[in-house]
């Protein structure tokens, strides 16, 4: 059992942040002591634990009984655990090392976590306020430049380190199902149905010229073979028979997409009314915000796509700061597919501070707005569902991989090769961490003038190498929210229950407990063993003080063991 001493203004951080780690803890109580304490204050002496996790970005109370001397404050600076590397976005203070220190983590150098044994307890004194830094990532998000580090994760996965290293066993609930180390959630934003829709207007003006000369100057930067440059121009010339209707409509998504995903559940965000640019849009172009299709057009497919196991959501014009539009824009993709919408996926990205609370007074059960334009990545710092700040029910999707970000020249403008490693390097990380990978890949994205099918079809052919969950957006969510109705119960016999509220849940989940006296180390980062209890929620899993699993495993597959 994790205790946990904290400002009572932390609190609401520090019990999400137990929904993303998800291990037993609880408020430290009076006169208790606990196999560990995570503490982020600094008054007061430090508690009495096997291993006591001290942050705070100032001097604390207790600092000088422990022989710990702060140097001086540092700002975003990246804090270095062995082969670990993470933003931090607060303060953080430097400590003057001395013979009975040794460095846990560093800051260019200097030591930023001092490693010390007081009394029985494993002391780690760290420089930074670990709910602060959960906090900003939670509500602000990181920048651009940090966008590939799953900050959150990587904090969790030190937590897990500095504990099971020094000696204690660990439980959790991963946040992947049994059998998976990772999910998989295809999404689509459909902003186009056709170009027949578009007869000399800015899009198929724009689309004219990037067929044209755009496609020239990508062939000219290699960017383009030259089939597919052939291709594009043909598809300019091809326009008048397009609208004929004598040739087929190479902006249609629907079909393509259920080709390419060969069965898979996917999720389609659809707009709720044509030509309204929304209210409140920044920028210069916010005009061109309308499309020229609502969901009204594609009653057909959308039924189709739920028959199919697919998931309609809405992609919202207004609801971001109206909650009255939001359940307007909910009613009207509702009444297209007969009921059963619950996500959102606002149309640009937009949002503001309390767009999560905004759109649960519309009704939404998820929001997957949380993502980059500009490049792929980690906005939030985890690639778990989470529940946004301040939010009672709505829970946040966050999308990590999009098409336009990789491709478009005024953002990341990759090469395919470029971009197969910079994808490659997102999946690794949360196939180790676990969580979901969410790909938005856009409705044209496969035609010309972007060419970017190909890519899209290798991209799922490397994933479905990995075996992870393919879920629809919903599906996922609800999953993460059956996890989150899991709660730990200590017995009097100190037996340790873990019940979900929630029921039965498929797929499972994946219950891991790390023994301890791992000697090697988890203070540098070395690997940690662990055995996984595959659960699915039906009836109470127990374990004995040692974390060894006391119920009947006759309803549940067998225990595996693995290396993380």
């Amino acid at each position: 059992m994790i205790g946990v001493l904290c400002p009572d203004a932390q609190l609401p951080v520090v019990e999400e942040f137990f929904e993303l780690f998800k291990t037993p803890w609880q408020r430290c109580a009076p006169g208790r002591v606990y196999d560990v304490v995570i503490t982020t204050q600094v008054d007061g002496p430090l508690p009495e634990a096997r291993v006591v996790l001290a942050f705070a970005a100032c001097g604390a109370q207790y600092d000088s009984s422990c022989g710990i001397t702060v140097e001086g404050p540092r700002q975003r600076a990246p804090f270095t655990c062995g082969p670990t590397q993470l933003p931090i976005f607060g303060e953080l203070v430097t400590f003057r090392q001395s013979p009975t220190q040794h460095v846990v983590g560093t800051v260019r150098g200097s030591a930023a976590a001092l490693g010390l044994i007081r009394g029985g307890s494993t002391v780690i004194r760290l420089g930074y306020d670990l709910f602060a830094e959960i906090e900003h990532l939670l509500s602000q998000g990181q920048p651009v430049e940090h966008a590939e580090s799953p900050t959150i994760d990587t904090h969790i996965d030190l937590l897990r380190r500095w504990i099971v290293g020094a000696g204690v066993p660990l439980l959790e609930i991963g946040p992947s199902p049994a059998g998976h180390d990772f999910s998989v959630c295809l999404t689509h934003d459909i902003d186009f149905i056709g170009i027949r829709q578009h007869k000399l207007d800015h899009s198929m003006w724009g689309f004219v010229y990037r067929a044209t000369v755009g496609a020239a100057r990508n062939f000219a930067r290699r960017r383009l073979s030259i089939a597919r440059l052939l291709r594009a121009w043909w598809a300019v010339v091809s326009l008048p028979l397009v609208y004929l209707g004598l040739l087929r409509d190479f902006w249609e998504p629907f079909g393509w997409y259920a080709v390419a995903e060969a069965g898979l559940p996917a999720t389609y965000y659809l707009i709720p009314y044509k030509r309204r640019a929304g209210e409140h849009v920044p920028g210069r172009a916010a005009h061109r915000r309308g499309t020229a299709y609502d969901v009204a057009d594609v009653t057909t497919w959308a039924t189709r796509l739920v028959e199919n196991g697919c998931e309609v959501g809405v992609h919202g014009i207004d609801a971001w700061h109206d909650d009255r539009r939001g359940r307007d824009e909910m009613r009207r993709v509702s009444g297209v597919v007969g009921g059963g919408v619950s996500g959102i996926r606002m149309h640009w990205l937009l949002q503001k501070a309390d767009t999560p609370t905004i759109l649960e007074r519309a009704g939404f059960k998820y929001d997957s707005t949380a993502g980059y334009n500009e490049t792929i990545g980690f906005r939030n710092g985890t690639a778990q569902v989470f529940k946004p700040l301040g939010a009672r029910t709505l829970l946040e999707l966050p999308m990590h991989i999009q098409d336009g970000a990789l491709f478009y020249p005024q953002r990341l403008d990759l090469s395919e090769p470029e971009a197969e490693t910079r994808c490659g390097r997102i999946i690794d990380q949360v196939r180790h961490s676990g969580g979901v990978v969410t790909i938005l890949w856009h409705d044209r994205s496969h035609g010309p003038e972007r060419f970017w099918g190909e890519f899209y079809v290798g991209l799922i052919d490397r994933l479905k190498l990995a075996s992870p969950w393919f879920a629809t957006g919903g599906q996922l969510v609800q999953w993460f929210a059956a996890r989150r109705a899991t709660h730990f119960h200590e017995e009097p016999d100190g037996v340790l229950a873990i019940v979900c509220d929630a029921g039965e849940s498929r797929p499972g989940f994946r219950v891991r407990v790390y023994p301890p006296g791992q000697e090697t180390g988890g203070l540098e980062g070395t690997e940690l063993t662990y055995v996984d209890v595959p659960w699915n929620g039906e009836v109470p899993l127990t374990f004995d003080g040692a974390l060894r699993p006391t119920t009947s495993l006759s309803r549940h597959p067998s225990v595996t063991a693995a290396v993380n």
